[in-house]
């Protein structure tokens, strides 16, 4: 039996009370569309650097650029992103403007993300 013949279903029967139940529990597709967009954002390399670095401490553009051997310019643009996204918040201190995560959750999807690769 070849890889696709097992992961095939040959089962010409729909189970309808399951399809049901789940049909009932899915969120709507605006909901699962953010969700989706969500996780487009933890799929750039430079975005989860900035995201791990601060895990670890707040940070000014300069210190994150300085870190990851960037301009300044190209971790401004990501943290934009990030910021669109919900995902890091920003504090003005005189000139300089410090970022940090947003939340909790955002170092619990990076950890169970992190978690499962390492399985």
């Amino acid at each position: 039996m070849n890889r696709e013949e097992i992961e095939r279903c040959d089962c010409m029967q729909v189970h309808h009370e399951i399809v049901d139940r789940v049909h009932q529990d899915m969120p709507d597709d605006e909901i699962l569309y953010d969700v989706a967009d969500l996780f487009k954002v933890f799929g750039d390399c430079t975005r989860i650097k900035i995201l791990y670095a601060l895990f670890e401490s707040e940070m000014c553009v300069c210190d994150i650029a300085d870190l990851l051997g960037t301009s300044q310019s190209a971790v401004s643009h990501q943290l934009r992103v990030l910021k669109q996204s919900r995902l890091v918040k920003y504090r003005r201190e005189g000139k300089t403007v410090y970022y940090s995560l947003a939340d909790a959750h955002v170092k619990t999807i990076f950890d169970q993300g992190l978690e499962h690769v390492l399985e």
